[in-house]
């Protein structure tokens, strides 16, 4: 199984802690935000992540190279960023003849059930399916609309009126055939271009984990405190 970890974010809104660190070299009390990821990763059968890398993509590299993980784990430095759909674009043939591939967000902090997102997703046989969970600030987020059958019915990123609370987690899982709904041109924005282009073809899965999107210092701080850790696979 493999999995794309989306890190190549400039870390602006948590200056000047970003200075000199990558937002995912940020610890969560010891650990670094990505090994925290990485280990998310190995507990549930991940064996191959694709990283990618920007600002201190020196950092990044070092890092990985450390790692005692037990994953094959590759660094993707973009001189010029991709944008998140761009990067998969540009990596289209590590995962061309996968069944499926998770696509995560380097700087959200979660302890997600990743199997479970990965039965669900088998289950309902669509092109993708992403992880959701409800918010109190929806015009800042990408926000969806679900049916009654639990299918995306309508993606908004950052909406003026938002039509529901339920945000995009910057967790998913997809099959290659989502390569058919990125744009050729780079950047490329998953959120913008991808997911509103799949309406119908994918599935909503609600998370009721822990999960932050580690985007300003405040939310840095707090997590400090409120981080419960991972768990053992199926536990609740």
């Amino acid at each position: 199984m493999k999995a794309f970890l989306l890190a190549a974010g400039l870390g602006t809104r948590l200056k000047p802690l970003t200075d000199r660190v990558p937002k995912c070299l940020l610890p969560i009390r010891d650990t670094p935000l990505l090994g925290i990821w990485l280990e998310l990763c190995r507990q549930h059968g991940i064996t191959d992540v694709l990283v990618n890398a920007h600002s201190h993509a020196g950092m990044v590299k070092e890092y990985v190279a450390k790692s005692k993980a037990g994953l094959s784990i590759r660094v993707s430095e973009e001189e010029t960023l991709l944008g998140s759909a761009g990067t998969l674009r540009a990596n289209y043939e590590w995962v061309a003849k996968e069944r499926e591939f998770f696509v995560l967000y380097g700087d959200v902090l979660t302890n997600v059930d990743l199997t479970e997102l990965l039965e669900f997703h088998r289950e309902r046989e669509v092109a993708a399916t992403i992880g959701l969970y409800e918010v109190t600030n929806p015009s800042q987020c990408g926000i969806v609309t679900v049916d009654q059958d639990g299918m995306v019915r309508d993606f908004v990123e950052k909406p003026a009126k938002p039509a529901s609370n339920l945000a995009f987690t910057g967790v998913l899982i997809a099959s290659p055939v989502i390569f058919e709904a990125i744009p050729q041109q780079a950047p490329a924005d998953i959120g913008f271009d991808v997911l509103p282009k799949l309406i119908g073809r994918m599935a909503a899965y609600k998370v009721t984990d822990f999960l932050v999107d580690i985007g300003t210092a405040e939310k840095y701080e707090r997590v400090q405190t409120t981080w419960p850790g991972l768990r053992p696979v199926g536990a609740r």
